[in-house]
């Protein structure tokens, strides 16, 4: 049997028409949003482990349920409205996969179908449904999978992890789990919503997949807690990153590399509103640490500026203005956009690379 936590451990057109510069790495990465009205999204995240003794699928599943259930109280509580978006954690709803993942998995039809698209329905939320997926199309086939149900309770889609742990012999992927093959992008009604799961984290190519195809958002149910490389990811694509966990910590890594928030134990909920069109400004002295922009529009612009790293994320309030609009006032430019300035200098005079 792999001892995973051993082996863990060691909208569309307005953006497009932007410009998709390289990113950290050289990839390109995802059009600026900031052109876009502003887009707020609440979303729910939770910490919670599953190396448990299984109580038996019902009482898991009103667990879950559960669970879902207190992000809404608290978003209510936080933001006087709904959740938009719930991320449980990797194969919250078996736990895991033993020695053997087809006898552990379930098939989405039947009560685990009825459980999440009760609970999106009454919530009018979207619902991250982690498991080890019995196929319906072949009941000898699993995959560690997260089934997206929407706002009305259909089933959107289902992502199938990709990169499975694979044994120490080499002979089986998560104990008999089969491997995905694609990277599909949810069209949410607040934007363009990936998934990711626990060890695709290692392997460069799902996520540069979902930034060329304008994911805004990233969902990233996972036994392992690690923040270093979904910071750098969450910066080199441009996008959010939310972590749903088993331990440590659940965390939101915003598009600048900055946690944004973030739960450690005995914390089990984590409810964040964040805004999906934003521009990352660099430092200038115009600038002078967003002192300008909330200067000239007051409440209604919104910002982190980080001194540490001499840049900001900074998104509109308004929603008759967009925050391009905002920063475009000024005559300030997004950082890609100065990059790109600064990159035709540098050919212009010859400099190498």
């Amino acid at each position: 049997m792999v001892k995973r936590r051993s082996f863990l451990t060691g909208l569309g057109s307005a953006a497009a028409a932007q410009a998709a510069p390289p990113g950290v790495s050289g990839v390109p990465v995802r059009a600026s949003s900031s052109g876009l009205p502003p887009r707020k999204v609440v979303v729910g995240t939770a910490m919670q482990p599953f190396w448990v003794k299984h109580p038996g699928l019902e009482a898991r599943l009103d667990e879950l349920v559960g669970i879902v259930d207190r992000m809404v109280q608290e978003s209510k509580k936080a933001y006087g409205r709904g959740l938009d978006l719930a991320i449980l954690p990797e194969v919250a709803i078996t736990g895991e996969a033993g020695r053997d993942a087809l006898a552990t998995s379930v098939p989405f039809d039947g009560p685990v179908n009825k459980a999440f698209t009760q609970a999106a329905r009454e919530h009018h939320c979207y619902i991250v449904v982690p498991t080890y997926l019995r196929e319906a199309n072949d009941s000898k086939v699993c995959s560690n999978a997260a089934i997206l149900v929407g706002r009305q309770g259909e089933v959107m889609g289902t992502y199938r992890k990709v990169h499975l742990v694979v044994s120490g012999d080499g002979r089986t992927m998560e104990n008999g789990t089969t491997a995905g093959k694609e990277q599909p992008v949810f069209d949410c009604d607040f934007g363009k919503l990936g998934i990711q799961i626990c060890y695709d984290m290692e392997f460069d190519g799902g996520w540069e997949e979902l930034g060329r195809k304008g994911a805004d958002l990233i969902a990233w149910p996972t036994q392992s807690p690690q923040t270093a490389q979904p910071a750098a990811r969450a910066m080199a694509q441009r996008y959010y990153i939310v972590s749903s966990t088993w331990r440590h910590n659940a965390s939101m890594f915003e598009p600048t590399g900055k946690i944004v928030a973030q739960i450690r134990p005995p914390q089990q909920v984590l409810v964040r509103e964040i805004d999906l069109s934003y521009a990352i400004l660099p430092w200038s002295g115009k600038l002078r640490n967003g002192k300008a922009l909330q200067e000239k529009y007051g409440d209604r612009i919104g910002f982190r500026y980080y001194e540490d790293e001499d840049c900001g994320i900074f998104w509109s309030n308004d929603a008759r203005t967009p925050v391009r609009q905002m920063v475009q006032s000024l005559g300030l430019l997004e950082a890609e956009e100065e990059l790109m300035r600064v990159r035709e200098s540098y050919r212009k005079a010859g400099v190498p690379g």
